[in-house]
């Protein structure tokens, strides 16, 4: 997808809609989300799947046959698992180094991490964002355990930070929250009640 210089090549360029390059990761948007009915959709529901069970959906099926017929497209639904399997063979490879997959109702979006990139090493825009995103993360934790003095829904946390995906929540704000024992839910023995709410655990 990118060349030797760090940049998109043409085939690259056509895979996504949006792309940003650092030393340490690449970001892949697609900016009109999955088919309806995918697996994907249920990450609205907060759950988590294996990559290697999701069922694969055509957007084109009549293309898409075209294509496979031409030798110009790999077997059906093997895209995501290949892009971990191929990742999972190169050298200096762990499981920080794993790609992550997120989907909303309006985007999807990959994230290639550089299994050559050495922490030390960062330049100093690489550097900028990363603190300027974990800055922002604690930021917003600090204002939902603030705001959750008294119990709140996930919906009035989400827009009280103006956070709209809920996979985006879960992962940076509501786990860690909830694993760290600031935060609590009201009604645990039914984490996925509709009438969940969270409230900020007040040490003595």
């Amino acid at each position: 997808m990118t060349d030797k210089n760090g940049l998109l090549t043409n085939a690259g360029k056509l895979m996504t809609d949006q792309h940003t390059v650092y030393n340490s990761r690449m970001f892949c948007t697609r900016w009109n989300g999955l088919e309806k009915g995918s697996i994907f959709d249920d990450a609205l529901d907060d759950k988590e799947y294996d990559i290697y069970s999701i069922r694969s959906m055509r957007r084109n099926p009549v293309i898409a046959d075209l294509f496979h017929r031409m030798k110009y497209m790999e077997r059906r639904g093997s895209g995501l698992r290949k892009i971990v399997s191929e990742t999972e063979k190169l050298p200096g490879y762990s499981e920080i180094y794993k790609p992550e997959f997120f989907s909303t109702a309006t985007d999807f979006r990959v994230i290639l991490k550089n299994v050559n990139y050495i922490m030390c090493g960062a330049s100093v825009h690489d550097a900028a964002h990363d603190t300027a995103h974990d800055t922002s993360v604690i930021s917003k934790q600090n204002l939902l355990l603030e705001f959750c003095a008294d119990p709140k829904s996930r919906d009035e946390m989400q827009a009280y930070i103006n956070v709209s995906s809920r996979s985006h929540f879960s992962k940076y704000y509501l786990k860690p929250l909830l694993s760290s024992g600031k935060l609590e839910m009201m009604f645990p023995y039914k984490p996925k009640s509709k009438n969940q709410k969270y409230s900020t655990v007040h040490t003595k």
